[in-house]
């Protein structure tokens, strides 16, 4: 009974798009496995192959390049009710170019390229689902390129904040001014008000 808000969460969240049947969700559930990581614990390493995309049903997840001094730049964070991966790897069969660890401890479902393909061959609502997600994804990273070539530390802070809100309550502040481009202190600047 434990696991049913989590079950929930995939049908919301899939429902935010289009309506299922209880037939149909059991069908698309059917295609994925569970998957639980600890705090720190790799869900995909650079180099590595990337068989699934991956759902959060609980914990935080970040998406990072680790560049030849070893700085790490985030791509990406994830959250209950996101999507995680190395896209490239996953869809063309490549090696991974990103890692993605846990900040905290996390509870995912995998869905392999090949269950993919089925779903969407199968059930056309799962077709169109996924095709919003993809639409929807390539206009967030337009807006994150558009934002970190145009937009001030401070507004890129502030978008943030006014976007997910609850990422700063959960993500370290050395991982937030990383996925901002800033070092530490400027982080710490900018959480203080603009005079």
């Amino acid at each position: 009974m434990l696991h049913q808000p989590i079950e929930d969460l995939l049908r919301q969240h899939i429902e935010k798009i289009t309506p299922l049947t209880e037939e149909e969700f059991a069908f698309v559930r059917s295609h994925f496995t569970t998957k639980k990581l600890r705090k720190h614990q790799f869900l995909v390493q650079e180099g590595d192959g990337v068989p699934n995309d991956f759902f959060v049903l609980r914990g935080c997840l970040k998406a990072y390049h680790a560049d030849r001094e070893g700085k790490e730049h985030i791509l990406q964070f994830a959250l209950p009710d996101w999507w995680i991966t190395d896209y490239q790897a996953y869809f063309k069969g490549a090696p991974a170019t990103i890692s993605v660890d846990c900040i905290e401890a996390s509870e995912l479902l995998c869905l392999s390229l090949q269950n993919r393909e089925k779903l969407c061959a199968q059930l056309h609502k799962m077709e169109h689902f996924f095709r919003v997600k993809i639409s929807a994804g390539y206009v967030a990273l337009q807006q994150r390129v558009l934002s970190m070539l145009n937009s001030s530390a401070r507004e890129r802070y502030e978008q943030l904040l006014d976007a997910h809100p609850a990422l700063l309550q959960k993500v370290p502040k050395t991982l937030i001014a990383a996925y901002l481009g800033v070092s530490r202190e400027t982080l710490s600047r900018l959480n203080t008000p603009a005079r």
